[in-house]
């Protein structure tokens, strides 16, 4: 009885590696072994970023709404606390859009913040 080589398997699992490598430099979109190696980074690297780039939002809207406060003559900490102590429950990501595009409702927020850490 002759071997099974499943060169059918084999090819398709291939192309389907140099498939998912289109568009990469050099041997790595034509060769599989480089193709399959890349393929493999990749997959580490969007695994990785998929919370990395949560982490680069945060920072973004925390350094929107850090510059809109000092504008408004106060930090970052002291506009965050004084608005938990007004009852002001408005997350980051909607503090920063607001700041970043809506100035004058951002300074009504500021106030109320100032107002409950005068009290």
């Amino acid at each position: 009885m002759p071997r099974v080589k499943g060169g059918t398997v084999t090819r398709k699992r291939r192309k389907k590696v140099l498939k998912l490598a289109k568009g990469y430099r050099g041997a790595k979109h034509l060769l599989f072994k480089s193709a399959n190696a890349q393929v493999m980074n990749s997959y580490r690297y969007a695994f990785r970023d998929r919370r990395q780039v949560k982490r680069e939002f945060r920072k973004l809207w925390i350094a929107r709404i850090n510059a809109a406060a000092r504008l408004n003559d106060l930090n970052y900490s002291q506009l965050m606390h004084g608005l938990r102590v007004a009852g002001v429950d408005i997350n980051r990501k909607m503090l920063a859009d607001i700041a970043y595009t809506d100035a004058a409702a951002f300074t009504a927020i500021a106030d109320q913040a100032k107002a409950a850490l005068a009290k």
